[in-house]
């Protein structure tokens, strides 16, 4: 990872800074340089593969990362600042619940979370801080934006029709493929006359999905080569050419350097716009997250306005 900033400029805004610098003060809590850096790390190895050969870019992204989990820290503090202020109780059992689920989950037994989280140079101590911090969080969360929303079928269908192109459809083939690798480039004429005799036993009668079980080669072998309704622009252009020139029922040999494919359209849709039925749950937990963030904004500002917070 320090390779990586080192390599990309130095990008990270704290690489100048000592390690137990302040960032921000909330209240009395203190958040400091390491505790974001901790979060910038997590996002900059992401960042790295995404912008490796455009830097600036990568900087740009890394700053923004940076800013946005300074706010993550400081939105955190302002929740736990309110929950002791304003008198909420937590059963420790909860706590005790929670964080046997997290070793549960993350380690499989104390024994081995332990070790790992020494070699983190982490303590149980603050393992069991940190997660009762995130329940706490997490459940004041829950009490003060994520409420049941009613969602009105008006607004649905407004933000429809406001939002046409986010729901058009390409031209679509319902597909199927078997998949035979060549083993070697000299066994290519092999794997086309395996190809052309599983095409012979699909017009005597064998099914596609059969055929898909035993000899194709994939991950969708075990569901019969269906690759769901599939658009030109995901497939390589020689199997994209063949698919969409196959009318239903059809089947084609399609031969590549490195494979051979065997494959079949069960249906074709043209382009198209889905209609609401197909959507509305789509748009509904859309509206419903925008408001959530919405109605976290407006409080976490309420937060904000009633609490001391200084960032350096």
């Amino acid at each position: 990872m320090l390779a990586a900033s080192v390599l990309m400029g130095g990008v990270l805004r704290h690489s100048a800074e000592p390690v137990n610098g302040i960032e921000a003060v909330v209240h009395d809590s203190v958040i400091t340089v390491e505790q974001v850096r901790e979060l910038d790390a997590q996002t900059e190895d992401l960042l790295l593969r995404q912008y490796r050969s455009d830097p600036t870019l990568f900087e740009q992204k890394m700053r923004e990362a940076d800013a946005e989990n300074l706010n993550k820290l400081v939105t955190m503090e302002l929740i736990l600042h309110e929950f002791k202020t304003a008198g909420y109780n937590l059963p420790e059992s909860l706590i005790d619940d929670a964080v046997q689920d997290e070793i549960h989950s993350r380690f499989g037994d104390r024994t081995t979370a332990t070790k790992t989280l020494q070699a983190r140079g982490i303590t149980y101590e603050k393992f069991r801080q940190q997660i009762r911090e995130q329940f706490i969080v997490s459940a004041m969360r829950q009490k003060f934006i994520s409420g049941e929303f009613i969602m009105s079928p008006h607004k649905v269908e407004m933000y429809y029709q406001a939002h046409q192109n986010q729901f058009k459809v390409e031209d679509q083939v319902k597909l199927r493929m078997i998949l035979l690798n060549n083993p070697i480039e000299t066994n290519a004429p092999q794997t086309r006359k395996l190809a052309e005799e599983i095409l012979a036993k699909l017009k005597e009668g064998a099914t596609f999905d059969e055929m898909a079980r035993i000899y194709s080669q994939d991950s969708q072998r075990n569901q019969g080569g269906d690759r769901g309704w599939v658009e030109r622009s995901v497939l390589r252009k020689e199997l994209a050419d063949a698919a969409f020139a196959l009318k239903p029922g059809e089947r084609t040999i399609v031969q590549v350097p490195e494979a051979c494919y065997v494959l079949t359209v069960e249906e074709a849709r043209p382009a198209h716009c889905q209609p609401l039925s197909e959507v509305r749950e789509q748009i509904e937990k859309e509206l419903t997250l925008s408001e959530q963030k919405r109605l976290e904004k407006q409080w976490v500002d309420r937060l904000r306005k009633k609490t001391f917070v200084k960032s350096f």
